[in-house]
């Protein structure tokens, strides 16, 4: 780390600053042109300045808080969290090469306490000697563990230390709330598909850190395709135009043509985003579809899941709970349907299943619903919680238990079998409780049979409590 004269003034210690560093906000040696002529495209073409900086208008647009602050050079300790490729490290690069304090890089994941330390011992005798501030930039802060997060937070109280925190998780879950209690949090979002291809094509063009020395034509379908694809990660549509210029051959005149075909080709596979937020939003949508009847999502989630790399028994264990969590009774065969498709991804494996699960997740949407075995089975549960000691009726304990020989029964026990249509009114519950009733048939598909059922035997409940 660079220090500067004691008493040099703000601005000349900055111009001095910006000397010692490349554009991106490193420090410059001998051998860093190597460096960077081997680096790949995305990060040779990261953007320098706010100017060049594309998308997330919210926050560093014209007049926007974190602008402001990062032009005055005013910034505090933050936090950006947002999907891969959005311009959370890039920012904190600009950051670097924008401010006067001194700047160091730590990754949550390869660091430990030791080396926070020493950063922080760092930035404190650089306060100390010349009054200069210091940021510290984490990659990946939600892996930061308690005892790394602990031992930072003394140093930004006293404000040895100003933290950047970037990060793909929201950290609000992720991080422990003495951090981001610290930290004012920045949401990033996914590019848009004209901050893609705007990016592609500044690469194309740019002669010092791009294509721009090459005779290169990229169409703009191809370009329209990177951007479609990439799913909102300049990263990706960036390292899928460097792939197809370094593996185009030229033209008898030396020009490469990037056509449509070639642009599939050097990104055939759309990116899916799939950290722990996007993972459970998508495994409820998945099951607030199968509530919801609708087959269509309910098969569109299962695949947006598979294909970004969840285990199929997640969603398939899921179908089980909901098939008497939301069908019951209506339909009891959607039980059989459901486990049937769980023994035949165990039996067969994927891709072959997905089919088992596709019928048991169409026969699940479009099957009646009735939550009356859910209601049923919380309302016993919460009479067995509260219940005091309730004795099971003398007429129904066990017959064959040693002290039946001796004790009195004041009540017989009667055998559904032999009475008519196999059911005879008696009392099965407490004494305390003989007027509760848990379940309640609804008028949905097979359940209609159960009231049918009732009226046939003379079944009648009262009224529950």
């Amino acid at each position: 780390m660079k220090f500067f004269p004691a008493g040099e003034p703000a601005e000349a210690r900055r111009e001095t600053r910006r000397r010692i560093r490349d554009k991106g906000g490193k420090a410059v040696d001998l051998f860093s042109g190597n460096l960077e002529k081997s680096a790949p495209l995305a990060d040779r073409m990261r953007p320098r300045t706010l100017d060049e900086f594309l998308g997330q208008g919210h926050i560093v647009g014209k007049n926007t808080l974190l602008r402001r602050a990062i032009e005055a050079d005013k910034l505090g300790s933050c936090i950006f969290w947002g999907p891969p490729g959005c311009g959370k490290s890039t920012l904190a690069a600009i950051v670097a090469h924008t401010t006067g304090s001194d700047f160091y890089k730590l990754n949550a994941v390869t660091s430990g306490v030791k080396d926070v330390r020493e950063v922080i011992d760092k930035a404190e005798g650089s306060l100390k000697l010349y009054g200069r501030e210091s940021f510290l930039l984490l990659d990946e802060c939600h892996r930061w563990s308690k005892s790394q997060s602990d031992s930072v937070l003394p140093a930004m109280e006293s404000g040895v230390i100003k933290l950047i925190g970037s990060t793909t998780e929201n950290p609000m879950a992720a991080m422990t709330s003495a951090i981001v209690s610290r930290c004012r949090l920045f949401e990033f979002y996914a590019l848009g598909k004209e901050d893609i291809k705007k990016a592609v094509f500044r690469a194309a063009e740019d002669k010092e850190r791009g294509f721009g020395n090459m005779d290169l034509t990229v169409d703009g379908d191809a370009a329209e395709h990177w951007a479609s694809v990439s799913n909102g990660d300049v990263r990706s549509a960036l390292n899928a135009l460097e792939l197809a210029v370094l593996t185009t051959k030229p033209d008898a005149k030396g020009r490469v043509h990037i056509t449509l075909e070639i642009a599939e080709q050097s990104i055939q596979q759309r990116a899916v985003r799939m950290d722990d937020n996007e993972y459970y939003d998508m495994l409820s949508a998945f099951c607030k579809s199968l509530r919801g009847s609708d087959s269509d999502a309910a098969l569109f989630w299962f695949a947006r899941m598979v294909y970004a790399g969840v285990d199929p028994r997640v969603p398939v264990r899921r179908m089980i709970a909901h098939a008497s969590e939301d069908v019951g009774l209506a339909n009891p065969s959607v039980l059989n349907q459901c486990v049937a498709a769980m023994q035949a991804l165990e039996f067969n494996g994927m891709p072959e299943a997905r089919l088992n699960i596709a019928q048991a997740i169409i026969y699940l949407c479009e099957s009646p619903k009735s939550n009356s075995v859910l209601l049923a089975v919380d309302a016993a549960a919460k009479a067995a919680r509260e219940a005091s000691r309730q004795d099971v009726p003398a007429y129904l304990q066990d017959a064959n238990f040693e002290k039946a020989k001796h004790e009195k029964k004041s009540e017989a026990y009667k055998y559904a079998h032999d009475y008519p249509r196999h059911y005879v009114e008696q009392q099965y519950l407490p004494d305390e409780m003989k007027d509760r009733v848990f379940y309640r048939p609804s008028m949905q598909g097979y359940e209609q049979k159960v009231h049918e059922y009732r009226r046939f035997i003379g079944k009648e409940k009262k009224p529950g409590k």
